[in-house]
């Protein structure tokens, strides 16, 4: 595989859109997230009103009971040694189910919180119990929230919320990146926006964040997709459906031309890619943020270059936002700079590096988590934001993480600093 990754060689770019090409305030977003569900719970389902209320620190916390941090003994008690039963590193993507639920992106993380914080209060009000059966309530808050009629009947409240004001939990896209995308439908490249929020909701988000005639740019724009079932569930599963008024229609039996769709699958699009370039093998690239729903998939089973967008990177070194910018764009961001994320937790430390103690009289050693280590192998590069490649040229030379053996070869503008500091380490 060559050493570099070039969008100029890519026929096709696609896009997801939540925290992809539409970037959310995070802290007001997660937010109203959790509180969508901390309502229905206590409102519907008669839990405890504490759930309404969520200190600061709250939102910091990993390997837990509840929100309660468990000692490495209690870890290896309860999880096992480095294999969990539940979960199979080489597959652990799908692994949603009875018995375990992944939570990957800033969708679900508020999600984790609440399931936390009943169990905190399951704890206390039942004397330490053990055995807990809550997951049928947050499900029911799920379908309450988000089911796919929730947008037009203005039920729930996330949706009516965003609607109400949508400035203030989005982030518009800055002028780089529709000047961005105006060049590469000017270079002849078919536009993809695929996403796994319904119509209605996405023609919110996409006409606040690029304006009221965003559909110009994108060549095919699928809403409702069902990630990562999009990529992985065969066309008699998942067929693509027309649109009329945000209600889908009958089932395709193959997609002819572009437009508008919804759900679908990615053997049917990559057909109809194929006659629209005319090429055999056209090379398509996909954007995502959710390692889970975007990039495993769209690279294990359509053999796709991926681009991560880790909004972690943003100000990753030392915390000064100012050197996380790329020489070619030193002095060239537009606006105000959100306040930066971190790879860094103070109860948990990096989620990219890991800590495992030693032998008596030994010191801890370093390693690279299972994350650092999905990363670097399904991902093509990864980067900030979008915002932070839109002013290169289209023939610029990315480093690809396949390129060496190095855990740190892909990432743009550069590695995260945790990892910068630890390269030598011996992995797991």
């Amino acid at each position: 595989m060559a050493q570099h990754f070039s969008l100029v060689n890519c026929d096709v770019v696609g896009f997801d859109l939540d925290h992809t090409l539409c970037r959310y305030n995070l802290p007001e977003s997660a937010a109203l997230i959790y509180n969508s569900f901390a309502q229905f719970l206590v409102k519907e389902r008669g839990y405890d009103k504490e759930l309404l209320t969520v200190a600061p620190e709250d939102w910091d916390f990993w390997a837990s009971h509840g929100t309660k941090m468990m000692a490495p003994e209690a870890l290896a008690e309860e999880y096992g040694g480095k294999e969990w039963k539940h979960f199979t590193p080489d597959t652990g993507w799908s692994c949603r189910s009875g018995k375990c639920y992944f939570y990957d992106n800033y969708f679900d993380l508020p999600g984790a919180l609440l399931c936390a914080r009943v169990v905190d209060s399951l704890t206390k009000q039942n004397n330490g119990q053990k055995t807990f059966d809550f997951w049928k309530d947050i499900a029911a808050g799920i379908q309450h929230n988000y089911r796919m009629s929730a947008f037009k009947e203005n039920c729930g409240i996330y949706f009516p919320e965003v609607k109400r004001d949508p400035g203030r939990y989005l982030h518009s896209c800055p002028e780089s990146v529709k000047k961005w995308l105006r060049r590469l439908k000017n270079a002849g490249k078919i536009l993809l926006l695929i996403t796994s929020s319904h119509s209605d909701y996405c023609r919110l988000l996409c006409e606040h964040i690029l304006g009221n005639d965003f559909a110009d740019l994108f060549d095919i724009v699928i809403t409702n997709a069902l990630k990562p079932g999009f990529f992985s569930q065969s066309p008699s599963q998942r067929p693509f459906r027309t649109l009329e008024n945000d209600e889908e229609q009958e089932a395709l039996p193959s997609l002819d031309k572009p437009g508008w769709y919804s759900q679908g699958n990615a053997v049917h699009l990559n057909e109809l890619l194929k006659k629209m370039t005319g090429k055999a093998e056209p090379k398509v690239v996909y954007f995502g943020d959710s390692m889970h729903s975007d990039i495993f998939p769209a690279r294990h089973y359509s053999n796709w270059e991926t681009v991560l967008i880790l909004e972690e990177l943003r100000g990753d070194r030392d915390g000064k936002p100012e050197e996380s910018e790329p020489l070619e764009k030193k002095g060239k961001y537009e606006g105000p700079k959100a306040k930066p994320l971190n790879t860094l937790s103070k109860k948990w430390g990096s989620f990219l590096i890991d800590s495992i103690s030693g032998l008596e009289n030994t010191e801890d050693s370093l390693v690279y988590t299972w994350t650092c280590k999905r990363i670097s192998t399904y991902s093509t590069i990864a980067i900030p934001s979008i915002e932070t490649i839109a002013e290169l040229p289209l023939d610029y030379k990315f480093t690809r993480f396949s390129s060496n053996s190095s855990k740190t070869a892909g990432y743009y503008p550069h590695p995260p600093l945790v990892l910068s500091n630890n390269e030598t380490q011996t992995t797991k």
